[in-house]
């Protein structure tokens, strides 16, 4: 078995055509595991008639998924340093593709939430070995730019590709297929990534922190799950209490991280210029992504009407420019200061906002123009800040680091839904008469539900103004995040790309 410092590149460091075919089959879990996000979009009907799930149990089959990726990716990028980041790898494709099973046959919906939770786990081995495996097959800092930006786009197109996929799915099959599309890839995988992909591991990664593992899981899922649930039903006394218990414990888990010679996030990584600044530019990123995602579905169902596929299918627009954008941007950054490029990735996005806030009742093309602009620039941001803390951080933690990435997206987009689907939820509900009905207050579809065609009109008027109130504001974040970003990486400083020792 080799170390972290293996490498299949020739002697100038240059990666090969093997790298690259290596680094194509690693896209199949990651546009798996995003994918993954959206794809009961269209089957929860069929899952309804078929398995009858509770209102509470239904919630669990949407968001089981999405807690255990979120809560395991530290315990797993960690993992994967000690363990080797391909072995974890086939071990995750392993359990995501016989949860896939799972999942596609499940009788009941107990059985259907246990396959989602087994999913997420190894959705969370997935993630971080493969942007680990980028770090490390690509040492030269061109080809690694370019790889991280492919990784980016890819990410963020298998979201839109998901709910998509599982409609076409629906279409001619049951609703189990959904899943199922999942295991060929995860069996090419399994055959491929032995012979395409060498191993990676930390040489000297000391114990494995066990403790640190239920720490680690009590900070992250309380908060994102606290921040989640304010943002559905507003935030109330529990919520509250879940969001301050998981910041508690993050604190006793960052103290432990901080005390042990053996800790799971290694403070190496902090030592590099610019890690710290990737995570928290990242961070802001996801917010204004996960932020924008509260309004646009909504706008094409419930304000112009569109059907859940007809939606679907004209959200896969902005895509397009998305798939593009990143490899775009970090072509720009190597030839140009990569600081003055995230920073107009921010503007860009804040310009795509300030589109979205133009909208009215009637603006499909002003909407996929403002989301194209807004994703576009997002994925810049997150391509080129990935990067760079990949770059800064030893290779031998090259898991670790994606993790804390992948980790930082998840509360970042947990914190934009809430926030500006909290400011849309006031100025909706200002916009209301006050002899509305209490749901209709609450929510568009509640409107709808009255059958009353003045309320719904209202309604729609007052959905349309509250999404130009919260675009203006994630447009003002956007712009903060473009000052943020020039001021955190002056600060740190240019980094260069340190060749990969051998030993």
């Amino acid at each position: 078995m080799t170390n972290a410092t293996s490498t299949t590149t020739d002697r100038s460091g240059l990666a090969g055509r093997k790298e690259w075919t290596a680094f194509v089959v690693l896209l199949l879990p990651l546009l798996l595991v995003s994918m993954d996000v959206s794809v009961l979009f269209f089957a929860i009907p069929s899952i309804d008639r078929d398995l009858a799930p509770s209102a509470t149990q239904q919630l669990w089959i949407f968001d089981v998924y999405g807690f255990a990726l979120a809560g395991l990716l530290i315990t797993m990028g960690s993992l994967g340093d000690r363990i080797g980041r391909r072995k974890l790898l086939l071990l995750g494709a392993s359990a995501f593709g016989a949860a896939s099973v799972g999942a596609a046959y499940a009788t009941s919906p107990e059985m259907l939430i246990a396959a989602r939770a087994l999913l997420g786990i190894g959705g969370a081995t997935l993630m971080p070995s493969t942007m680990g495996l980028v770090r490390n097959m690509f040492r030269d800092e061109q080809q690694r730019s370019r790889a991280v930006g492919i990784w980016s786009g890819a990410m963020a197109g298998g979201i839109a590709l998901g709910s998509v996929l599982s409609g076409v799915m629906l279409e001619h099959f049951w609703w189990g297929s959904v899943f199922l599309i999942n295991v060929p890839a995860m069996v090419l995988l399994l055959a491929l990534v032995p012979v395409l992909v060498p191993e990676f591991k930390d040489p000297d990664p000391g114990r494995f922190d066990l403790l640190s593992v239920p720490l680690s899981m009590g900070s992250v899922l309380p908060v994102v799950y606290g921040v989640k649930e304010s943002a559905a039903h507003g935030l109330d006394m529990r919520n509250a209490l879940l969001i301050a218990a998981g910041l508690g414990i993050g604190w006793a888990f960052v103290r432990r991280q901080r005390s042990r010679g053996d800790a799971m996030i290694s403070r190496e990584l902090f030592r590099g210029p610019g890690f710290a600044a990737g995570i928290g530019l990242n961070s802001l990123a996801a917010f204004a992504m996960m932020g924008s995602a509260f309004f646009t579905t909504q706008y094409l169902q419930s304000v112009l009407g569109m059907s859940t596929m007809e939606a679907a299918l004209w959200s896969l627009a902005p895509s397009l420019a998305v798939g593009a954008a990143a490899p775009t941007a970090t072509a720009i950054a190597q030839r140009t200061d990569r600081t003055h490029v995230i920073s107009a990735g921010f503007v860009i996005a804040a310009a795509g906002f300030a589109v979205l806030a133009l909208s009215g009742t009637d603006s499909l093309w002003l909407l996929l123009i403002g989301s194209a602009v807004m994703s576009s620039g997002i994925v810049t941001v997150m391509a080129l800040v990935s990067d760079l803390a990949l770059a800064t951080a030893p290779p031998e933690k090259a898991g670790s680091a994606a993790s804390l990435l992948e980790t930082g997206q998840e509360f970042g987009g947990a914190m934009g839904m809430a926030l500006l689907g909290a400011v849309a939820t006031a100025v909706y509900g200002a916009d209301l008469p006050d002899s509305a009905p209490e749901a209709a207050r609450k929510t568009l579809p509640g409107a709808l539900a009255t059958g009353d065609a003045s309320l719904i009109s209202a309604g729609r008027e007052a959905f349309v103004h509250s999404m130009q109130y919260a675009s203006v504001a994630g447009s003002l974040i956007l712009l903060a995040g473009a000052v943020l970003a020039v001021m955190l990486l002056r600060r740190g400083g240019q980094v260069r790309n340190e060749p990969v020792p051998t030993h």
